[in-house]
């Protein structure tokens, strides 16, 4: 057992051994045999959350002063007065990471046994997957730029890698190449970000560059530095108008769905943004277009989810309108509640994809949930599980999602305004409708398939149950005050971002938009939202009022409360409506032929990919049309033919002088000497 302060010299270890399983899957995978590549696979992912728990005990006997631990693990570059060393930070923000990536992921791992244990690609497979959670660990607990930025990169090549996996299919192998070129987009940017960083501060250094940023810039160079930054969030995290990539990405088996979604990838961007907040409050402009930015995708992802019919595409929809939950919270002000609604996400999220899984494993691949139906009686296991997850990502009281989305929407409310609010609200109430649809198109009403149905192993309910356990408490870390709680995980994280946030006031925070107090549009918005409390404290008063004679302290975020838990439970009710009553069931045919124009956008998810193609791929495709024909062909390819033929040519003239007589060469010999003679 180590004591004291050196438990923390073992967190190099965290990435470490997964990264030790995946070089040993790599090489000796193929010849080992399933059995030890799972073994390996699974146990180095399992001793990096061991350790992570063990890690996160003694950090939490630390006073919250000192959680702020730097750890150099070798000096990589030292060039003049640049120093990049491989260095570590453990930090709450980073702790909470990695204990939910390596949580997460070990599940997800030993759910994979099950699933993929058919493959002729097993080895492969845990190689990736190894890899995938090494390079994910190592970007949350970078201490630097360079350090996050190689496990940026190195997320990116896994999600490439492992969406394409099955490469022999070609949606598969198109899937992951627009993967890794849509997210290089926003690589490019974040990479200016990195550079203008250190042009400014002279490090990439964390602790140098947020100790105190309002030192060395002013608010229109932290503008610059931010959108940079947000910009390669906005690809990682699947935002508008870089979204596009991640519904394709359900070509990847779906345990790796599932990580991507939940663990890694996707979160990282919103772990960037949460990373570098102490420059984005320098600037209200960039804080106002995070929040509005994913305020949009979420609202737009959502609606595409109402009509897809793919479940894991319904899935990732899903993922991208909660990733929007989060950017929202963080451009309101409240980054704690962008990571409290992370980690429960990713407990319902990983849930859900692998619940998904279950169900297509049980049909045969089958995907589309309108060929499935009374799946409850046969997988009763995946339906509980499953049905657990949708009530968490939904937002039903008392479960991990309404915690964490009642934290996000309480702040937008108080900073945002009060349109900003009902969006997110209204979105809000869509997630349960689209999560229980899939619930009952596919587990409830007649059975629409015909086939023999294969039943999950215990490797792969048991990841089931536990994920199920998770969503259903997870949410109890962040408890707010207004319901007799501590707002645990404000506190935990109040060394990264302060004192816990507007969670745990009724009154207007001036963070987040209200921030842009130099900014006339922003102040009014400020107004707009510290004039929506006061009515909305006003009719609490009016409701609450008898028999007291006053509002109880707090009760505006009750009724908050109240609203979005009436509008998730009414998501729910008209799913339920729609899809398991018999007058109710032919609504969405008639919606959708009496309102054909809305229902056309929805299912061509907004015409994103068609704009992009015709804009970008087709524009691409006729210059190169052009420049082959008009440049290539007519000019290099006739410029090469014409040096060419004026060579031959030459070549046949002075060919045409080789008569073949002694006599004439002879002749010209003598001639020659007479000049050379002549000459000397």
């Amino acid at each position: 057992m180590v004591e004291g302060r050196q438990v923390f010299d073992l967190l190099w270890l965290v990435p470490a051994i997964p990264l030790f399983g995946a070089i040993f899957n790599c090489l000796l995978g193929a010849r080992a045999g399933n059995l030890i590549v799972s073994i390996v696979g699974c146990g180095s992912i399992g001793l990096a959350f061991a350790l992570s728990v063990y890690i996160f005990r003694a950090f939490l006997g630390l006073p919250p002063e000192d959680r702020m631990i730097e750890f150099c693990v070798f000096q990589w570059i030292a060039a003049g007065n640049f120093l990049a060393p491989i260095d570590l930070l453990l930090d709450p923000l980073s702790m909470a990471m990695i204990t939910m990536v390596s949580g997460v992921s070990f599940l997800i791992h030993v759910y994979s046994v099950g699933y993929m244990e058919k493959d002729k690609c097993f080895a492969r497979y845990f190689f990736y997957l190894n890899l995938f959670v090494f390079f994910m660990l190592t970007l949350v607990l970078a201490g630097n730029f360079l350090v996050l930025y190689i496990g940026w990169e190195g997320v990116g090549l896994c999600s490439y890698l492992l969406i394409s996996f099955w490469y022999e299919k070609r949606t598969a192998a198109a899937a992951g190449l627009k993967a890794f070129v849509v997210t290089r987009f926003g690589d490019f940017f974040f990479a200016l970000g990195i550079m203008l960083v250190f042009v400014q501060f002279g490090t990439i250094h964390f602790h140098s560059v947020f100790e105190d940023p309002a030192k060395v810039i002013d608010s229109r160079m932290a503008m610059w530095i931010a959108l940079l930054i947000f910009a390669g969030a906005v690809g990682k995290s699947a935002q508008i108008p870089l979204h596009t990539w991640l519904p394709d990405a359900m070509e990847a088996p779906t345990p790796v769905s599932a990580l991507i979604h939940a663990a890694t990838m996707v979160t990282a961007g919103v772990y960037l943004v949460a990373r570098c907040y102490p420059i984005f409050e320098l600037s209200p402009v960039s804080l106002q277009i995070v929040g509005i930015t994913g305020l949009l995708t979420a609202f737009i992802s959502a609606t595409v989810a109402l009509v897809h019919t793919d479940i894991k595409r319904i899935l990732a929809y899903s993922t991208v309108s909660q990733l929007g939950h989060m950017f929202l919270a963080l451009g309101v002000g409240a980054p704690a509640a962008a990571v409290f609604h992370l980690l429960t996400h990713a407990f319902a999220k990983a849930l859900l994809f692998l619940g998904s899984g279950a169900v297509i494993h049980a049909l045969h691949d089958e995907m589309d949930i309108r060929n499935m139906g009374g799946l409850r009686q046969y997988i009763p296991a995946t339906f509980y599980t499953f049905t657990i997850g949708a009530l968490a990502m939904s937002g039903i009281p008392g479960l991990a999602g309404f915690f964490s989305k009642d934290a996000i929407l309480h702040a937008t409310f108080v900073n945002g305004g009060f349109l900003m609010w009902a969006l997110i609200v209204i979105t809000a109430s869509m997630t349960g409708f689209y999560t229980f649809r899939i619930i009952f198109m596919a587990f409830f009403g007649e059975k629409r398939w015909d086939v023999h149905i294969h039943h999950p192993g215990t490797v792969m309910v048991i990841p089931l149950v536990l994920l199920a356990l998770l969503a259903a408490v997870g949410g109890y870390m962040g408890v707010p005050h207004v319901l007799g709680g501590g707002d645990r995980i404000s506190n935990f994280l109040a060394p990264n971002f302060g004192n816990p946030e507007v969670h745990a006031t009724a009154e207007p925070s001036n963070k987040g938009v209200a921030l842009a107090a130099e900014d006339e549009t922003a102040v009014v918005e400020s107004e707009e939202a510290a004039e929506s409390e006061k009515v909305l404290e006003g009719v609490t008063a009016e409701t609450l009022a008898e028999g007291e004679g006053h509002a109880p302290a707090g009760s505006p975020e009750m009724l908050l409360m109240l609203v979005s838990a009436v509008m998730a439970f009414s998501g729910v009710g008209l799913a339920y409506f729609f899809y398991v009553t018999p007058e109710g069931r032919e609504v969405p045919a008639m919606l959708s032929d009496k309102f054909g124009a809305v229902y056309n956008i929805l299912t061509n998810a907004w015409y994103f990919d068609k704009v992009y193609k015709a804009v970008f791929i087709d524009t691409y495709m006729l210059m190169s049309e052009f420049f082959w024909k008009a440049v290539d062909t007519a000019v290099i390819d006739h410029a090469v033919r014409g040096v060419a033929g004026s060579l031959l040519g030459g070549g046949s003239i002075i060919s045409s002088l080789q008569l073949g007589l002694v006599r004439w060469y002879a002749t010209v010999m003598v001639l020659g000497a007479i000049i050379i003679i002549l000459y000397i």
